[in-house]
């Protein structure tokens, strides 16, 4: 089995550890030349374990994402240690971090008002309709989103 610091990495891991980079010169723990030198050695960057060395003496984030623990499979979480999973998958906990939810099916739905419409008083009426529909989900996507950064900029 692969060790962690084997892993290779991708383009976003990279960028993620080049940004806190910035931000750690930023704050004054790296100067220009230090900087130069861990961006250049981060670009070439192959393995976890080469952006490891990149950032293990800079304090707080380092871009690097956490490790899993071949034991405990990529969804699980310190929670589950206290016989809690449902701690674990909640909604704005780090264990879903990064990860996207499905999203309301907005076309199939549409697709069959439109069938439904058309079929019964026209395609007029069916474009209509399924217009005035898909306004009335994107204003409550709105509203859900607007009330969900409200939210998070309150934690």
């Amino acid at each position: 089995m692969t060790r962690p610091d084997e892993i290779r990495i991708g383009d976003a891991e990279r960028d993620a550890v080049t940004s806190a980079l910035h931000d750690h010169f930023a704050a004054g723990r790296l100067d220009q030349d230090e900087l130069d030198e861990r961006l250049d050695a981060a670009l070439a960057a192959k393995t976890r374990g080469d952006l490891g060395e990149i950032v293990r003496d800079l304090p707080g984030q380092n871009g690097l994402p956490e490790a899993v623990h071949p034991s405990r499979g990529p969804h699980w979480h310190p929670a589950m240690r206290h016989g809690h999973p449902a701690l674990a998958h909640g909604h704005g906990h780090p264990a879903w971090a990064g990860r996207r939810r499905p999203g309301f099916p907005a076309f199939p739905l549409l697709l069959g008002v439109f069938m439904i419409v058309m079929f019964t008083a026209g395609p007029a009426t069916a474009f209509f309709a399924v217009f005035q529909l898909a306004l009335l989900v994107w204003i409550i996507k709105a509203i859900v989103f607007a009330a969900a950064h409200r939210r998070a900029q309150r934690r």
